[in-house]
């Protein structure tokens, strides 16, 4: 029997585990009756047809695993991937301890380390962390949330470069004609690259002109839908891609590579380019930039040819119209407009 006594309680609780999963119960006066309580829930646990029970905890590597089980069928590739390298850093220190035994303590020290990285990576961890409290409560699995009472830190917004026309033209025009096209699917799209990586041809109508994208960046992870008319210069890539495609392979991009996990060769989508577009920029000689840049080009563009808001937060496929104003970084000259209207009316 795993019974204690709490000298600050002065009261017995019992405690024991069972397959990786903490049951407890407290405060009991006599330790007769903590003995009693903790042989009526292990029979209980036994006989889970007569009365179910819920865990009040389990331990830190288990909940992780949940978690990432949840957030890879969820939730994007990108975002899996990320939640899983701050995972792993966590398990390393924890992974032996029941959730209960993570103290705020021990998670606020953590964050401390990961501010001397930067705010940024700092402020993720405290996202990442008390997302993933938070949904061990949200199914009982736990009842604490030792992130709670943990404070972002600070961060010095800094102006979003976003590439002129003309760069991107010279970007575009220095790379292979295949990624010229992707890079043209992004540009003429305003697309995520996620959505670009898993297009197919059932996506693709030519006879109306139009794609259609898939994000799962909205609530509940759903893998949502939008339609995109192509412009013509879309639809020229899209031709002639389709006709010449190979009718074996669904998708619109893909390539083949050498699976981690086979060690074998493969053919599929893309899951990310990362250093293709430091290479491009280099080579064309521009500031560097990555793909969502062109979201950001795209929006601006538009909301300077005077196209109305709610054209582009559905082309971006944006829930928020606040989200969508983020993207505009309209070079109107607004403010320089009223600076010198005020000048002249002094």
């Amino acid at each position: 029997m795993s019974v204690y006594y709490s000298k600050e309680r002065k009261r017995y609780r019992y405690e024991f585990i069972v397959k990786g999963i903490r049951y407890t119960g407290t405060w009991y006066k006599l330790k007769t009756e903590a003995r009693e309580a903790e042989g009526k829930r292990k029979e209980e646990i036994k006989n889970p047809k007569q009365q179910m029970i819920a865990p009040t905890d389990m331990t830190f590597l288990m909940l992780i695993n949940k978690r990432l089980d949840h957030v890879k069928t969820h939730n994007s590739i990108s975002h899996y991937r990320d939640y899983r390298y701050n995972a792993k850093r966590w398990v390393k220190k924890w992974d032996k301890l029941m959730c209960g035994e993570v103290t705020r303590d021990m998670v606020q020290r953590h964050i401390n380390e990961r501010l001397m990285v930067s705010p940024c990576s700092a402020n993720q961890d405290i996202r990442y962390l008390r997302a993933t409290f938070n949904f061990g409560k949200k199914l009982d699995y736990i009842t604490c949330n030792p992130t709670q009472g943990i404070d972002f830190f600070p961060v010095e917004h800094k102006t979003k470069y976003i590439p002129s026309s003309e760069d991107i033209d010279r970007v575009i025009a220095s790379a292979s004609p295949d990624t010229q096209d992707y890079l043209w699917t992004i540009r003429d799209t305003f697309a995520r690259v996620s959505e670009v990586n898993r297009l197919t041809w059932d996506d693709v109508n030519l006879a109306e002109k139009t794609i259609v994208l898939r994000t799962r960046k909205k609530k509940g992870g759903h893998l949502t839908p939008r339609i995109v008319p192509m412009t013509n210069k879309l639809y020229e890539i899209m031709s002639r891609r389709y006709s010449r495609r190979n009718e074996s392979k669904p998708w619109v991009f893909w390539h083949e590579y050498k699976s981690r996990k086979t060690g074998e060769f493969v053919e599929g989508p893309y899951q990310d380019r990362k250093l293709i577009m430091q290479n491009l920029c280099k080579k064309a000689g521009v500031k560097y930039f990555r793909f969502h840049p062109l979201r950001h080009a795209g929006a601006s563009l538009m909301d300077n040819n005077n196209v109305p808001l709610a054209a582009i937060q559905k082309l971006l496929g944006h829930e928020s119209r606040t989200t969508t104003e983020i993207y505009l970084h309209s070079s109107k000259n607004i403010e320089r407009q009223a600076m010198e209207i005020y000048e002249g009316a002094r």
